[in-house]
């Protein structure tokens, strides 16, 4: 207790009008809440359609398992830097050295559940149990992360939570695909339900702090750093560089022989196939968001899901880009294998271009659109190709740019920049669709050798830009 007590002496105490400050910003923004909320309330009642309410669904249960996952993820209990080197290692009671770390993930529940809450009656269009739906959100939001936190000491626990959230994505693509199906469940004593059983996980989730290990401290702590200073510094391409070496580093592979007779270009797509097969979770999840466009038609959001279409197709292809992203950032390593620089990146490009087309086919598919347009969709994909190489050797963010000035305030250049990099290139070679998409001419036989030829040309044009560069 001296320690803590030395440890908050050090820290300003909060005068009442700091506490004044904050209450009435959360008054504040409450009022600004009722009349959108109201609303939306107000025009569910009028979404009562199958389609709207599985669609709903499908995106709030979708919802609560990135909920789940991005709790999982980051540990969820993490102590700052100072602790985690001092008292995390001392004899002090675990819990009380966590009470900080309890309270903010205690809030941060009980947010996301009324945002759950919320959400609810919007989406299922039942919006006479608001009282109901906001007990209900906020109990499987808190009861969620305790259950974070006990797969975090437990690797019992942390099973049957991974299972949970498969099982949470099927739901999810059921509720997409076949609403007709959904049984009427009652918000009421399912909230009940709910309520009980977030309060078991909570008590054992308080059991549990106590026998917390610290090396999981310790290695939840330090991943948090990571993200924390990779978020102040604005640089998110270090995001992508320690979630990826984090999990090959943790792996053993075996080696596999190389196909017979494969030219050395062709192996630097064969590598990139090789690291899709060997982790299979970001494959699954992007088979599975490939119904998001039709979710977000269904729920009566045709732009959104064309929207959808575009920037899942550049996701798809940006993510088989690893090897060009090395390629940018250590040279040698690609002229090891004794391949050109303007073959190294052709070659780098067959993944991204087969990975997009694959997903806009399933996505158009989804969404009833055969024939011209099926195709026209498919064709973008070497736009989508050539965006995702240019985004997987984008430089860090400059932040020496100068500010560009707002009605709102000044924002500063360099991160916009850096995100535009890379969607710019795809949106210009998908001009050809794009137009089509905006004027749905009556014959896309124009549309279609123009996207053809379009798409090809600054893929090629970027390629050969990128090494003479």
């Amino acid at each position: 207790m001296e320690i803590r007590a030395l440890v908050r002496s050090g820290r300003p105490p909060k005068s009442w009008a700091d506490r004044y400050v904050t209450v009435f910003a959360l008054l504040v923004a409450a009022a600004i809440a009722v009349k959108p909320v109201g609303s939306a309330l107000t025009t569910a009642a009028r979404q009562a359609g199958p389609a709207q309410v599985g669609a709903g669904t499908a995106l709030l249960v979708a919802g609560y398992a990135a909920f789940l996952a991005l709790s999982r993820a980051l540990g969820p209990v993490v102590v700052p830097p100072a602790d985690a080197a001092w008292l995390v290692l001392t004899p002090l009671p675990r819990r009380s050295v966590l009470s900080r770390t309890v309270l903010v993930l205690l809030a941060v529940s009980i947010a996301a559940g009324l945002a759950l809450g919320l959400a609810l009656p919007v989406a299922t269009a039942a919006s006479g149990h608001l009282v109901a739906a906001l007990v209900l959100g906020v109990a499987a939001a808190t009861g969620g992360m305790a259950w974070a936190v006990l797969a975090q000491s437990s690797a019992a626990w942390d099973a049957w939570l991974q299972g949970t959230l498969i099982g949470l994505v099927l739901v999810a693509v059921l509720c997409a695909a076949v609403p007709h199906l959904l049984p009427s469940v009652p918000v009421g004593p399912a909230a009940v339900a709910c309520a009980a059983a977030a309060a078991l996980l909570l008590r054992r989730a308080w059991s549990a702090l106590a026998r917390m290990p610290a090396r999981i401290l310790l290695a939840a702590s330090a991943r948090t750093g990571h993200l924390a200073r990779a978020t102040t510094n604005l640089d998110p391409s270090a995001l992508a560089w320690i979630a990826e070496e984090t999990h090959w580093r943790a792996r053993d592979l075996r080696s596999r022989p190389w196909p017979g007779r494969l030219p050395a270009p062709l192996s630097l797509a064969w590598i990139e196939a090789c690291r899709l097969v060997r982790r299979p979770g970001p494959p699954a999840l992007l088979l599975l968001a490939t119904l998001l466009p039709l979710v977000a038609s269904r729920a009566g959001f045709p732009a959104a899901a064309l929207l959808l279409v575009a920037a899942g197709g550049l996701a798809a292809a940006a993510s088989v880009t690893s090897g060009a992203r090395r390629d940018a950032d250590d040279p040698a390593l690609a002229r090891l294998l004794g391949v050109g620089s303007r073959q190294a990146l052709t070659a780098r490009a067959l993944p991204p271009v087969l990975l997009a087309a694959v997903w806009t086919t399933l996505a158009l598919t989804w969404l009833g659109l055969t024939g011209p347009w099926l195709l026209l969709g498919v064709l973008t994909a070497p736009a989508a190709a050539a965006g995702a190489l240019r985004m997987a050797r984008r430089q860090p963010v400059d932040h020496a740019m100068p500010l560009i000035d707002t009605g709102m305030g000044a924002i500063p250049s360099g991160p916009v920049i850096w995100a535009l990099t890379g969607v710019d290139i795809a949106l210009l070679g998908a001009l050809p669709a794009l137009q089509a998409a905006l004027g749905r001419p009556a014959h896309l036989g124009g549309y279609l050798a123009a996207q053809a030829l379009w798409g090809v040309a600054v893929l090629v044009a970027y390629v050969r830009r990128s090494v003479a560069g």
